[in-house]
């Protein structure tokens, strides 16, 4: 499960819009988000964007600590959810997020069977191989959030 809390608001909304309208499926968030009104989905998002999120409980291996921030410039990573990854708008927070959840994320766009709003995500990860999927979320999620 993701770290919700000091994600961006409007990325909140927008994910549970998504599951709402079926354009995102989970066993668990999609019946949760099915009767959800605007204004719920915009409660829910202004709480959990106003958490402040628990440092990161995982530790980075230095051998991707030493060459994945080059994969995350070379990949944009960085152009999109900013230099620190703590996302912005509509675009998530990476730092510190959930090392299975984000590696379960990426393999999902760039096998194209998680949508995402605007498919650039799914474009990103189609250039990734395995192991760097694995070196960038190890590194991110090792990195302090907020």
């Amino acid at each position: 499960m993701p770290t919700l809390a000091g994600q961006p608001a409007q990325f909140i909304s927008i994910e549970l819009f998504q599951f709402r309208e079926g354009n995102r499926k989970d066993p668990q968030m999609t019946p949760l988000a099915a009767n959800l009104t605007n204004a719920d989905m915009n409660d829910l998002a202004a709480y959990f964007s106003a958490q402040k999120p628990r440092p990161p409980s995982h530790k980075t291996d230095p051998a991707n600590a030493a060459t994945a921030p080059k994969l995350a410039e070379q990949f944009n990573c960085v152009q999109c959810h900013g230099k620190a990854l703590l996302g912005q708008q509509h675009i998530p927070r990476l730092a510190g997020q959930q090392f299975e959840y984000m590696r379960m994320q990426l393999r999902g766009f760039k096998a194209q069977t998680r949508a995402d709003l605007d498919g650039n995500m799914t474009s990103a990860a189609q250039a990734l191989s395995e192991n760097d999927i694995d070196a960038l979320v190890d590194y991110i999620a090792g990195l302090g959030a907020l």
